[in-house]
């Protein structure tokens, strides 16, 4: 399937499960069109790249495998997606990612997200906790760098202060994250 192909048929992806499932099923049964489907996702100033990314977050979430060998294309251009729509899937995807890596059963994520992979998803998730960004995109960042700040122990600092700054002005759900999160990183640093 071609880009032109792909981004015809992201036309009728909507909200709905049941419409992400069956497309994210079709790029599962035919993993040569990730590359495509990338591709629309980084076309970042059109509208129907967050449809794409809805699919991508879909593909990721059935089997997160499948996504191990674009990791290079994800983590160099997650940070250019800005439409708030196609924001969501990238941190939710990094959430992902950084899940599987930390998991204590060995998986393939562990052996394909290298360093400076992990480097790109702290930049964006820190880029995406100070930036106005909407509360589950905070929520998911808030998660992966809690998991990355065990292994670099300068990130759980940075954000707590981002957490402690903006628990006043944020909503309650972050606020609800952060709470957990600020008393797991102090109950770790005793």
């Amino acid at each position: 399937m071609t880009f032109a192909q792909l981004y015809s048929e992201l036309n009728y992806v909507n909200h709905s499960r049941e419409k992400r499932n069956y497309y994210a099923q079709i790029v599962l049964n035919n993993p040569e069109l990730l590359p495509t489907l990338l591709e629309v996702v980084f076309t970042v100033d059109d509208k129907i790249s967050a449809r794409a990314a809805w699919l991508f977050e879909f593909v990721a979430r059935e089997n997160l495998d499948a996504i191990l060998p674009y990791l290079d294309m994800y983590t160099e251009k997650m940070q250019t997606v800005h439409l708030d729509p196609a924001v969501r899937p990238m941190a939710k995807v990094a959430e992902y990612l950084i899940e599987a890596y930390y998991h204590k059963v060995p998986n393939k994520t562990q052996q394909k997200l290298q360093l400076h992979h992990r480097e790109k998803i702290t930049e964006a998730c820190f880029d995406w906790m100070i930036s106005d960004q909407k509360v589950a995109v905070k929520a998911y960042s808030m998660r992966s760098l809690f998991l990355l700040g065990k292994e670099f122990d300068w990130i759980h600092q940075e954000l707590l202060l981002i957490i402690e700054r903006d628990f006043a002005s944020q909503s309650a759900a972050f606020k609800a994250r952060g709470r957990d999160l600020i008393k797991r990183i102090k109950k770790g640093q005793r």
